[in-house]
């Protein structure tokens, strides 16, 4: 199996790579979600200016060129609605990374990142990773219920794991590894009736 670039497809729910032509649709989401977005934005300990979205796209594809991460855009009905990135990969005895993700509030309430990160999870398990750990703010309800829903496994809190929002934050780790799902996430989730349009979608993690 391909392990990037590839898409991924359940029913109004399209992710494929971030692309430098993105700009334009990516702005505007952003934009319109700033307040939605602000908490679970990170940001630098040392005051230092984020990177352009072209510097992003830019080393997001380094990344996956070196196989180190996997940057989604989570289209929905062929609009762009949010992100959802595998970052940390790391292969050899380790084989595992850490998912993140964003959506546009206009699609919130619908489980369109529910269907997304299952989707994300079960590729990189079918290309040869063994664990993906989603890392969430105690204060995130949404994407708390996300994980929970998803049937996640809690590992505990991480003290002052990541600078979000101006400071250093908690974060409460969420795991699943390929032992725990042998059908598939995506599977696990529809299989329990859940499914866009009925699970609560989060905000960035």
């Amino acid at each position: 199996m391909r392990t990037w670039p590839v898409e991924l497809r359940h029913g109004q729910v399209l992710l494929r790579p971030l692309r430098r032509r993105d700009l334009v649709a990516w702005n505007d989401v952003q934009l319109r979600n700033r307040e939605w977005l602000r908490p679970w934005e990170a940001t630098s300990p040392d005051g230092g200016v984020p990177p352009t979205f072209a510097q992003m796209v830019a080393s997001l594809r380094r990344q996956a060129k070196e196989g180190r991460a996997m940057p989604f855009v989570i289209e929905v009905d062929g609009r762009l609605r949010g992100q959802v990135t595998v970052s940390s990969i790391a292969w050899g005895a380790f084989r595992s990374g850490s998912v993140g993700y964003w959506v546009d509030q206009a699609v919130a309430g619908r489980g369109i990142v529910p269907c997304a990160v299952a989707l994300t999870v079960d590729h990189c398990l079918a290309v040869g990773l063994n664990r993906l750990e989603v890392n969430i703010r105690p204060e995130n309800g949404p994407s708390l219920a996300v994980a929970r829903k998803l049937g996640l496994r809690e590992e505990g809190l991480r003290r002052r794991l990541l600078h979000i929002d101006g400071d250093w934050r908690d974060h409460l780790s969420f795991a699943v590894t390929a032992d725990e799902v042998p059908d598939g996430l995506h599977a696990r989730f529809h299989a329990g009736g859940a499914g866009p349009g009925q699970e609560q979608v989060a905000t960035r993690t």
